[in-house]
């Protein structure tokens, strides 16, 4: 199966508001990537694709990309320094599971969903948006060649 076609476009769209929805009130950065796989460690392969998609420069460091290798069933969650610096270090691993919890009930784009508005919260809590604030990464999902 063609990675791009995963998730219908409806479901896409359904993701990227999402997106939207979770950076409206902050300066916070949210991505998405998925590949069919993952060959590697699944975190190496997050952190590959956070500085590929150049979410380190963002001014603040307070990207997050949500990694997903969709025929292997492996996924991470990757906050930069920033907001890794505030939240607690079981943060991302809660998110995770929570996430886990619907994708092993075949919901991919509720799981996805809630973990990119969880993220928000978090973003929104720690890093408020000010009125110069400028989306510093795009909110289309990216898709690997793997």
């Amino acid at each position: 199966m063609n990675v791009r076609k995963y998730f219908t476009e409806k479901e896409k769209l359904q993701i990227k508001n999402a997106i939207h929805t979770a950076e409206f009130n902050t300066s916070g950065e949210i991505r998405i990537h998925i590949e069919k796989h993952c060959t590697e460690d699944v975190l190496d392969r997050a952190a590959y694709i956070f500085e590929k998609l150049e979410m380190h420069k963002t001014e603040l460091r307070n990207g997050v990309l949500f990694y997903l290798a969709i025929e292997d069933h492996r996924f991470a969650i990757l906050g930069d320094a920033g907001i890794n610096q505030k939240v607690p270090d079981d943060f991302w691993e809660k998110i995770k599971e929570e996430m886990a919890a619907s994708f092993r009930e075949g919901h991919f784009t509720q799981g996805l969903t809630t973990g990119i508005l969880k993220a928000g919260e978090k973003l929104k809590q720690h890093f408020p948006w000010q009125k110069d604030d400028v989306n510093e990464l795009s909110d289309e999902i990216s898709f690997g060649s793997k």
